[in-house]
């Protein structure tokens, strides 16, 4: 975890971009993006209005995107070291 408190979505550990939230504030952003993606999908039919319907899913994603980019941590390639013994499929 971050100790910058003003984050809200800590870098991934293994790999590029951002992992869960770390404070209530990036959980609230979560759940209203979700929420307003299944308001969106009930309100436009994605069967009738498959443009409008994108357009407004693309908006509420970029939005999202702007989000993390704001309050979360710069996203770079970061890798852990993974123990020899869990690489192995068969013991």
């Amino acid at each position: 975890m971050s100790e910058n408190k003003n984050v809200w979505f800590p870098a991934k550990k293994n790999g590029w971009g951002w992992g869960k939230p770390c404070a209530w504030q990036g959980w609230l952003v979560m759940v209203v993006y979700l929420v307003t993606i299944i308001i969106l999908s009930y309100v436009i039919d994605p069967k009738v209005e498959l443009t409008r319907w994108s357009i407004s899913i693309g908006v509420s994603t970029a939005l999202l995107i702007l989000m993390y980019i704001w309050k979360g941590e710069a996203p770079n390639w970061q890798w852990k070291a993974i123990d020899k013994k869990k690489r192995r499929l068969f013991k």
